[in-house]
């Protein structure tokens, strides 16, 4: 390995969007492919492929994204475009989001009123929430091996984890209060323990 000559930069620790175009390029594909939820799709395209993201800061940022009020995946998109590139970068990462998949959504909403009535058409989009709640189900496994690293440990991740599911999935309980609650002393706890 030759060292780098004086004076050159540094390359990045990880890659970067070349510009706020390659933004809205990346997150128009993104939500293009995002039929059901895009949750395992950021996850993949952002952290796995593009390398734009460390898994870390995706648990991270994608915990931010939740507790924001919108739609997750537009409250990412904001926060990844302005990390690299302020206002313009936010922008274009939200335009991507928005623009050419508003145009696919009302073109399928023409359809689906048209052929909604058909049970062929209504038995397929059955078939696809099975397959949407499998993605999601997926990344969420794919993002446990990073607790390890959280300051509070392992067994207290899987214990909020546990908690959150229980109270939503089991008691019913509506996601707000469950994220003002549980969220709320998890990211206390965190923060006396980062402290200490």
């Amino acid at each position: 390995m030759h060292p780098s000559p004086s004076g050159a930069a540094a390359p990045p620790a990880h890659p970067q969007p070349k510009s706020p175009r390659d933004l809205f390029i990346s997150f128009t594909w993104l939500a293009l492919q995002g039929f059901g939820g895009v949750l395992a799709i950021v996850q993949r395209e952002m952290v796995e492929k593009k390398r734009w993201l460390t898994p870390e800061q995706f648990l991270e940022d994608w915990a931010v994204a939740q507790v924001m009020p919108g739609p997750n995946v537009i409250n990412l998109a904001l926060m990844i475009g302005d990390r690299y590139f302020g206002l313009r970068g936010a922008i274009a990462a939200v335009a991507g989001m928005l623009a050419i998949p508003l145009v696919v959504i009302l073109v399928l909403a023409v359809l689906y009123a048209h052929y909604a009535a058909n049970p062929q058409v209504a038995a397929a989009l059955r078939g696809m929430g099975a397959v949407s709640g499998g993605l999601i189900a997926a990344t969420g496994i794919k993002l446990i091996p990073q607790l390890r690293k959280h300051p509070l440990g392992f067994a207290t991740c899987l214990a909020f984890v546990a908690l959150v599911f229980g109270a939503i999935a089991l008691f019913k309980m509506p996601l707000g209060w469950v994220l003002l609650a549980v969220g709320g002393v998890a990211c206390a706890w965190t923060w006396r323990r980062i402290a200490a």
